[in-house]
């Protein structure tokens, strides 16, 4: 298979989860994986250790890691320019002229206000920023807007920026610099979430669903980064002009578009060195009903994406000690766990991968497995957990399964949100995702939403060798 590589001038940073086991063995990624190098690219590796991508062996290995997820691409700094910021509103003329504000008058901004009841109020706040407006009588949704501005662009690059976004000074430049990689067709910076000091807006300031943390990523389904929102992205707009916006997704359609930009072979990169604030809903009321909404997209993804939504991931041998440990039978725990490392072990026996540390990856990997049914049972079966809470028999399980994850998320905040409060928040912020995909399953008549994947093959070994 060719292997188009990173160009020259690139640079690569490992990725957090990376570890070098030999000279010519690597672990990581997303899936984890083990890569072999043989001379020539154990050569490259020294090479790009010191230096930018210099030769065409030194930029295929590093395509091979950044698509991989064992490292991420540094772009060199450059001056790609020719982008066109594009900017859906529907009423909030208030956060739209602080988006401008923010914007400055570097680039050219189309704003699409899409039928707004004050048409007039968008039309002063463009008028006094010098952006061009573009009305839609008929509101189509952010989908549909960003496509009615396609037309009217004429540079290489779009940048979508929501109207309640604030971005900073000089944020396009390291994001466009991404795109000199002629495989990458889009990449997002980090959303930062901007509320009030009120219970939620602390709450949504530390755990906002739009911000996906901050470790680099390429953004893939089934990934650590399995998409970026579109609050704020900067796009090849020749790419758009194949594939634009599917303007039957009212919610969702970012997502779909990272999913469909992948399975054409495009890369997509997120870049959390340049932050993005995102002014957040600034209620319970406002912020509950929100991830409600984003649970209702995923029947319609699950339907274009089969495959790409699974809710929950389960490998066989982890989740037998997790059923073990909430059951409280030790001895199911123990030969669940003891099967685990004797399988991985022969995995990694088997491609000739040394199987030290093997033991603790597996218990990192139990543990996961662990919070990720509690999290997948606090947003589809919350009533039975806590009818579970009620029995004696089942009250420890239904409590970790319940506290288990919650605890984990605020203890590397805990400054910011007593236990008690974000524990409530947590639970009602997962509570009201799962109502929006159980909605969303019923009103499609499908079930892929909710069904957790089995995945049987411990890890991956490249058959390739670098």
């Amino acid at each position: 298979m060719s292997v188009t590589p990173l160009p020259t001038g690139f640079r690569l940073t490992l990725d957090v989860s990376t570890k070098r086991l030999t000279d010519d063995l690597w672990f990581g990624g997303t899936p984890p994986r083990v890569v072999r190098l043989t001379e020539a690219g154990r050569r490259a590796w020294r090479d790009l250790q010191h230096g930018p991508v210099a030769s065409r062996t030194a930029g295929m290995l590093a395509r091979r890691f950044t698509d991989a997820g064992l490292a991420h691409p540094v772009p060199p700094a450059g001056s790609i320019d020719g982008v066109t910021i594009v900017i859906p509103v529907h009423e909030r003329a208030t956060d739209l002229t602080r988006c401008l504000a923010a914007l400055g008058a570097a680039h050219p901004v189309i704003v699409v206000d899409d039928a707004s009841r004050d048409a007039a109020a968008i039309g002063r706040v463009c008028a006094r920023f010098g952006a061009m407006l573009i009305r839609r009588e008929r509101n189509g949704g952010a989908g549909a807007a960003r496509n009615t501005a396609l037309a009217h662009v004429r540079t290489e690059f779009v940048a979508f920026v929501d109207s309640d976004c604030e971005p900073p000074a000089g944020w396009l430049p390291p994001l466009l610099a991404h795109l000199a990689d002629p495989l990458v067709a889009a990449v997002a910076p980090r959303i930062a979430a901007r509320a009030g000091d009120t219970w939620s807006g602390r709450y949504t300031t530390a755990h906002s669903s739009l911000d996906l943390g901050d470790a680099p990523a390429r953004v893939a389904a089934g990934s650590r980064v399995s998409y970026v929102p579109t609050a704020a992205l900067v796009v090849r707009r020749a790419v758009l002009a194949d594939m634009p916006f599917d303007e039957t997704l009212r919610v969702g359609e970012d997502v779909d578009l990272i999913w469909r930009l992948n399975a054409a072979d495009w890369r997509v990169r997120y870049a959390p060195a340049v932050q993005v604030a995102h002014r957040e809903p600034t209620t319970w009321r406002g912020l509950l009903a929100r991830r409600f909404r984003y649970g209702t997209s995923a029947a319609p993804l699950a339907q274009r994406h089969p495959g790409d939504l699974a809710p929950l991931v389960l490998h066989p041998w982890p989740t037998v000690t997790v059923a073990g440990v909430l059951t409280r039978r030790p001895l199911v725990a123990a030969v669940g766990f003891a099967a685990s490392v004797l399988s991985m072990a022969r995995a990694l026996r088997r491609a000739d991968v040394p199987t030290d540390g093997v033991v603790a990856a597996m218990a990192r990997a139990t543990v996961q497995t662990g919070l990720g049914i509690g999290r997948y049972t606090t947003q589809f079966m919350a009533p039975v957990l806590v009818a579970g809470l009620v029995a004696r028999r089942t009250r420890f399980a239904a409590g970790a399964l319940l506290l288990g994850p919650v605890l984990t998320a605020w203890a590397p905040d805990r400054r910011r949100l007593d236990p008690v409060r974000f524990t409530v928040g947590r639970l009602a912020d997962e509570v009201a995702y799962g109502a929006g995909v159980w909605t969303g399953c019923v009103g499609a008549r499908i079930a892929a939403p909710l069904r957790p994947a089995v995945v049987r093959r411990p890890l991956r070994i490249d058959a390739h060798r670098s």
